[in-house]
């Protein structure tokens, strides 16, 4: 690879290696485009084998907007201890068999097309097999219940893999996300790219009450819990994700609470009603893995266990 943006100082040795990609960017709802990858690298101890360098992706400061955009330092008597900019990095687990790289970065602000061109060309130097991205987009739907999943791809062949994971393809006009650009990108350059998009819980409340605008997850953890089943599916990973789930649990019984707290307080607005007919509208779409696949993994793990069994038995009478 010759891209003078890109620096790998270690590339995959795993026969099958993909990647699992997030930004801080617009796309963002429960924090499943930024949170979930930083997550990931922090829980699996993934390292950092390569960036993509800065060339002029970033604006300095916009009108109204200054605070959101420029770099962040913090000085001490003075000095500058540390200053922020915006990064985009490769991170890296895996073993012989199997490498998962982990993408977290900065969506651009200008310039979008070279910074893709960057990307698409460290995927390929670091032999990745397929592209998982995520994003969030806020809905008023069950905060109780498994999250719908909006899917865009690259590829025209993905679309029947793709279909088996409960989602719902999009058919969005308008102006186009980091992962959306990423996927017409992509498919130039024939590589497997696809985004699932998780709508987050939202609740708008401003045309009955002035004390009580909106209510929102920050923090959708039963959000990243039903994406990464899918990913732990697809590209077979084996993630423990019990910490997800138990957080999912939590979240729902935070937000009973939140709930029971707004009744009582403001009985006027009625929200449990108002929640119910979120739920009554709302048509879920679980992620159910195919029992065949199921069975099978169950039945090579039983043969494996004989096999080791019978070797067992082998050295014990050699011995």
């Amino acid at each position: 690879m010759d891209d003078p943006l890109v620096t790998l100082w270690e590339t995959p040795k795993a026969e099958e290696v993909y990647m699992i990609a997030g930004w801080h960017q617009w796309a963002d709802a429960g924090a499943i485009s930024s949170g979930l990858p930083l997550y990931l690298i922090h829980k699996l101890d993934a390292k950092k084998i390569g960036e993509i360098q800065d060339d002029g992706f970033y604006l300095f400061q916009l009108p109204g907007a200054h605070h959101f955009l420029r770099p962040e330092i913090q000085l001490e008597e003075g000095y500058r201890k540390s200053l922020k900019t915006p990064q985009n990095e490769f991170y890296y687990v895996g073993d012989e068999e199997k490498g998962l790289v982990i993408f977290l970065g900065e969506e651009p602000h200008m310039r979008a097309d070279r910074y893709a061109e960057a990307l698409l060309n460290a995927i390929e130097a670091l032999g990745i097999k397929r592209v998982g991205a995520v994003g969030g987009v806020y809905g008023a739907i069950p905060y109780d219940q498994d999250r719908e999943i909006s899917c865009v791809y690259s590829i025209p062949h993905l679309k029947e893999e793709l279909r088996r994971y409960a989602v719902r393809f999009s058919d969005y006009e308008g102006g186009t996300t980091i992962g959306t650009y990423l996927v017409d990108a992509a498919e130039n350059h024939d590589i497997e790219f696809f985004v699932y998009y998780a709508f987050v819980p939202a609740y708008n409340f401003s045309e009955v009450s002035d004390l009580v605008q909106a209510i929102s997850i920050e923090h959708d953890f039963k959000a990243w819990y039903d994406v990464m089943r899918r990913f732990n599916h697809m590209f077979e990973l084996e993630i423990d994700l019990s910490e997800l789930e138990e957080q999912s649990y939590e979240l729902m019984v935070s937000m009973d609470a939140k709930i029971d707290e707004l009744d009582e307080q403001m009985p006027d607005l009625d929200v449990r009603t108002y929640m119910e007919e979120v739920a009554e509208e709302f048509e879920a779409h679980p992620f159910v893995p195919p029992l065949s696949d199921v069975w099978g993994k169950a039945l090579d793990n039983l043969l494996r266990n004989d096999d080791d069994d019978d070797d067992d038995d082998d050295n014990e009478e050699e011995i």
